[in-house]
């Protein structure tokens, strides 16, 4: 664990992970004002972006005036900071004079830190999970100011999970290319809502596929097209569909792959699986054939059947994975999100 509480006097490395954060943050307090940093290679081949400081420096405003976090808050920093979620603590920390305290990535970030006063944190769902598994990590979150979700979607199951804690909690939509996040949607309490909100400043529009853009400070105010289909919900609000690349054809039927994981989630707790993604994988008849991917070693063919009867009830006949693929454990990308090619690819590998 590394301790931050003033940038002007850092602390001595003692890992190479540490290392990275120093020389980042002396590069940073020295006035470098571009940084290239790689995107986390969820939906292609991991590219450097260039990014400018009053880029990161906007971004990490605003997310201090969306979260009322002020000078002296202690903010958990315990994703890659190699990538955008982890590198962009750092610069809150900076820009807003946080304490940070900081651990290298782990599915248990709050071990260890039971006597560790934090104010905010960032999480991706499978971090979260994790920790709701443990009643004694509850008291402990509710003790932040707010907390953010991120790096992938929030399922049901973890969303009916949140409900158990008091502290804020917020689902956030960005991307390496908007430097974080854009919009958020609270996902407990009062305010809870299935709709995200763009925070100040940024404008969002629609292209002709219905995929999101979006102009920001933090985009350099230049326009970024995304692969996001969404829903307009009036001007500054929006509900995800899915992603346009996540769009497969079997057999002449275009199927949603985010809608066919969605409207299982209920049926997929027979499995007792925590992590599934639907997927489509080359058919000589069909073009594309339509699996699902469940993270477990073996699945019994009466559980694998009786599912398969449930789905019938919630999805169409072309919706209904004609194959259900296991694996042990899922290919994972180095800021914690699933790699759903390279999983597959793997378990085709093994099957051949």
């Amino acid at each position: 664990m590394m301790q931050i509480d003033n940038f002007n006097e850092l602390p001595k490395a003692k890992t190479d992970y540490e290392q990275k954060i120093i020389d980042f943050c002396v590069k940073w307090q020295n006035g470098q004002n571009e940084f290239v940093i790689k995107t986390s290679g969820s939906t292609g081949e991991p590219k450097p972006i260039s990014l400018t400081r009053f880029q990161m420096e906007a971004s990490a405003k605003l997310t201090g005036k969306t979260f009322a976090l002020k000078a002296g808050d202690t903010a958990l920093v315990c994703l890659n900071v190699e990538y955008i979620a982890g590198m962009m603590m750092l610069v809150r920390g900076m820009v807003l004079g946080l304490k940070l305290t900081i651990i290298e990535p782990s599915s248990n970030p709050l071990e260890g830190l039971e006597n560790q006063k934090i104010d905010f944190a960032a999480f991706v769902p499978l971090q979260l999970q994790t920790l709701l598994e443990d009643n004694g990590n509850v008291e402990k979150l509710n003790q932040m100011k707010a907390l953010i979700v991120g790096g992938a979607a929030v399922n049901e199951t973890l969303e009916n999970e949140i409900q158990r804690l008091d502290v804020p909690i917020f689902s956030t939509y960005g991307m390496t290319e908007t430097v974080s996040h854009i919009a958020v949607r609270r996902l407990n309490g009062e305010n809870k809502n299935q709709n995200f909100s763009v925070l100040e400043g940024v404008k969002i529009g629609l292209d002709t596929r219905n995929c999101l853009n979006i102009i920001a400070d933090a985009s350099n105010n230049e326009l970024i097209q995304t692969n996001d289909i969404v829903e307009m919900v009036g001007e500054n609000e929006f509900k995800i569909i899915g992603r346009f690349d996540n769009i497969i054809n079997s057999g002449g039927v275009k199927i949603q792959l985010e809608k066919v994981e969605k409207a299982i989630e209920n049926e997929i707790q027979i499995l007792n699986v925590k992590r599934y993604f639907a997927f489509g994988i080359s058919d000589k008849k069909l073009g594309q054939k339509l699996v699902l991917v469940v993270e477990k070693a073996f699945l019994d063919q009466n559980v694998k059947n009786s599912f398969l009867k449930n789905i019938g009830s919630v999805l169409s006949k072309y919706e209904i994975p004609k194959e259900i693929l296991f694996t042990e454990k899922f290919s994972e990308t180095p800021t914690g999100k699933i790699d759903k090619r390279t999983t597959v690819e793997s378990i085709l590998k093994k099957l051949e």
